[in-house]
């Protein structure tokens, strides 16, 4: 098994926990939480003290979540752009 497939099996899916968005498991903390987190400067090292259940590659594990999700989306502009 590759090293990414292990990291994944970190994150569940469950209808009957958080609406069923993606989670580490273990815990109801949500990938996009700890994605926002990391996007509004927080540190690895803020986000395992703020919650010690975590470890280092439960946020690789929500990083490379949020790449293999997006890997294969197409994306149009949001605004048109004018010349």
């Amino acid at each position: 098994m590759k090293k990414d497939d292990i990291l994944l099996e970190r994150i569940i899916l469950n209808p009957k926990i958080m609406a069923g968005k993606p989670i580490i498991q273990g815990t109801r903390l949500t990938v996009d939480y700890i994605l926002n987190l990391l996007a509004h400067g927080s540190t690895e090292d803020e986000i395992l003290n703020e919650y010690k259940g975590l470890t280092n590659d439960d946020i690789k594990a929500c990083i490379l979540f949020a790449v293999k999700s997006l890997e294969n989306t197409e994306f149009m502009p949001l605004v048109s752009e004018s010349f």
